[in-house]
């Protein structure tokens, strides 16, 4: 295998399919390992034996503050010093990257940090003072290679501090199978039902589209702090038949949403290149996102969705797209630049490059 030789632990949230995804994709290529801050989701524990993997069992706030992790670096520390791996792969830069560089500092490790972006530790954590800027900045200076989702993060990765920043989105392992019709005004929504991805504005979009459009339905997954306000919400307006909540789904009901609904509503203050949004255009579904730079990197200007500004015109621009054509053009896209593979395998090649013979 290409670099099959090195040894890499992979540090971030074992629980997180995110992380799964990039423990399928480097299992076969390297000896790998793994630390969760929580526990393992069972998938890991069919890709690496008990002894490569270790479980904080902690709850982290990836936004900081998080004592109970830090209070693991001696264990870390220890475990990573008689693993003795070439890279420590650290997801998600104020939490992970932070005990990756502490362990490293600590334990006089030989390892290298590699650490991948994950949109909010770059886009909003830095933001909220200066102690967080700093840690920020340390993490990113103590890393040997980056990884970013967008091109607007890299940029604001360099500006912290970061030297060499690899730029490719986190996509899909493989391009859905069409099986399924759309149905023209089934819209669906799948982030965390939190602030930050302004569940409220994606309801509020949906209600104006549904004025013009009473046949227009909105499907809304996943979990969150505000997923009982939101229901309840719903419920007493009335809107309980148009509006539907169903939770966490497996991969498989996801990609049943996906198939069967026309438009993707994503709305949240701040992202980089969202995992949702490419699954949603790899199903042919039409996206509708907030104005922020990523996604303006993602879907062009109005090449493959449209940018939701003012919700007062939603309708009528919504009216003038050709969603069947754009079905067909999103999934080409995402064919020709949303996979994971390639991009995995240009990110090996690089650490294999970066590591001492």
């Amino acid at each position: 295998m290409l670099s099959g030789g090195l040894k890499l632990v992979l540090i971030g949230d074992g629980e997180s399919p995110h992380l799964l995804k990039w423990a399928r994709a480097l299992n076969p290529r390297v000896q790998l390992h793994a630390i969760s801050s929580r526990g393992f989701l069972p998938e890991f524990h069919h890709l690496l034996p008990d002894a490569r993997r270790l479980a904080l069992n902690t709850a982290p706030d990836h936004g900081g503050g998080n004592v109970a992790l830090i209070k693991m670096l001696p264990k870390v520390g220890a475990w990573l010093a008689d693993t003795d791996a070439d890279w420590l792969h650290a997801h998600y830069l104020t939490s992970h990257g932070s005990l990756a560089w502490a362990a490293r500092m600590g334990w006089r490790l030989r390892a290298q940090i590699a650490g991948s972006a994950w949109g909010s530790d770059i886009l909003v954590t830095p933001q909220r003072g200066g102690a967080w800027r700093w840690m920020t900045k340390k993490v990113l200076r103590n890393c040997t290679l980056t990884t970013s989702d967008s091109v607007y993060m890299a940029e604001r990765m360099r500006e912290l501090g970061a030297g060499e920043v690899m730029t490719f989105p986190f996509g899909l392992e493989a391009m859905p199978k069409q099986n399924a019709k759309k149905q023209p005004w089934l819209c669906f929504a799948n982030r965390g039902l939190e602030p930050i991805y302004r569940p409220q504005l994606v309801i509020d979009a949906f209600l104006r589209i549904a004025c013009q459009n009473p046949e227009a339905r909105l499907v809304i997954a996943n979990d969150g702090s505000l997923r009982q306000s939101l229901e309840d919400e719903t419920a007493a307006r009335g809107l309980h038949e148009q509006i539907t909540f169903v939770g966490r789904l497996d991969v498989a009901a996801q990609a049943s949403y996906y198939a069967r609904s026309t438009w993707f509503l994503s709305l949240p203050e701040s992202d980089s290149v969202s995992v949702s949004v490419l699954e949603a255009m790899a199903h042919g579904c039409v996206p509708l996102l907030s104005e922020l730079p990523a996604n303006r990197e993602l879907i062009g200007d109005s090449a493959r969705g449209l940018i939701v500004g003012s919700l007062d015109d939603l309708p009528a621009r919504m009216a003038t797209l050709d969603t069947t054509k754009l079905a067909i053009a999103n999934r080409n896209w995402v064919a020709a630049n949303g996979l994971f593979e390639p991009h995995v395998q240009r990110f090996l090649t690089r650490l294999k490059e970066l590591t001492p013979a």
